[in-house]
């Protein structure tokens, strides 16, 4: 057997339980390989506790660890940081909860939340800084840590009782189709809703459509008084919360 044999066995034994890797590791192996399983599999269910503590709250001991058995089962662990170990879980939460989708909308919130606590650094703009602006021309550069998801329900208020140890509110779906946005200002992790139409402004200009190309599709759409004081309020929101780290300009005029 090579090492590369040995190594797939290995594998195949920790995801699997396999008889037939266990036999080709040989007959005296079994005890020992049991012992290594079950250490593994601790440490990747500790892991996803310690990531999803809300979601676990919220859906209880028992089905968060079928969840989590399930977890192990499909995805094993790919990166060389156990921290990259808890990426999948909200997909894996999705299929096993298709009626419940506010299991794995929580369940991203944690995950976001914790990810952009630990992002790359960047200074916020402030008004004053922008006060000099093309705004025909200007790109908006968004901080490295902003993400975002699609929202069906109110997730996050749940995850706000969860964490303050109160009662959490019924399971609410929204109104209207929405995001969640999550980023870090300083040392510490923010998250909003918002509605589907911030969610498309904050895909475009990140895509690199200018401030002024935003305006003129807005106004467009709304007409010219509602438009412009529909971006305007993007604008001053997004720096208010300390999402814009840079203003560029852009080439193309809007």
């Amino acid at each position: 057997m090579t090492l590369l044999e040995l190594q797939r066995d290995m594998r195949r034994w920790l995801n699997d339980g396999s008889d037939d890797a266990a036999a080709r590791l040989g007959a005296g192996a079994a005890p020992g390989l049991r012992v290594y399983q079950n250490n593994y599999r601790a440490q990747l269910v500790a892991c996803l506790e310690e990531s999803f503590a809300q979601t676990l709250a919220w859906i209880g001991g028992a089905a968060f660890h079928a969840a989590v058995v399930r977890h192990i089962e499909r995805v094993p662990p790919s990166s060389w940081t156990l921290d990259a170990y808890s990426r999948d879980f909200p997909a894996t939460l999705r299929m096993l909860y298709p009626d419940d989708p506010e299991v794995a909308e929580l369940a991203w919130l944690e995950l976001a939340l914790g990810e952009a606590f630990v992002g790359a650094d960047a200074v916020a703009m402030t008004a004053a800084d922008v006060a000099d602006v093309d705004w025909d021309t200007a790109e908006l550069r968004f901080t490295p840590t902003l993400d975002m998801a699609a929202a069906e329900t109110e997730a996050a208020a749940i995850w706000t009782a969860l964490l303050q140890q109160a009662s959490p509110p019924a399971v609410m779906m929204r109104d209207e189709p929405g995001a969640v946005i999550v980023w870090r200002r300083d040392m510490m992790a923010h998250f909003r809703a918002i509605d589907a139409r911030e969610h498309c402004a904050i895909l475009l200009v990140r895509a690199g459509m200018s401030f002024g190309a935003l305006c003129a599709m807005t106004v467009d759409e709304r007409g010219e008084a509602d438009g412009i004081a529909q971006a305007g309020a993007w604008l001053g929101q997004w720096l208010a919360d300390g999402l814009i780290v840079a203003v560029g300009e852009s080439s193309v005029r809007s």
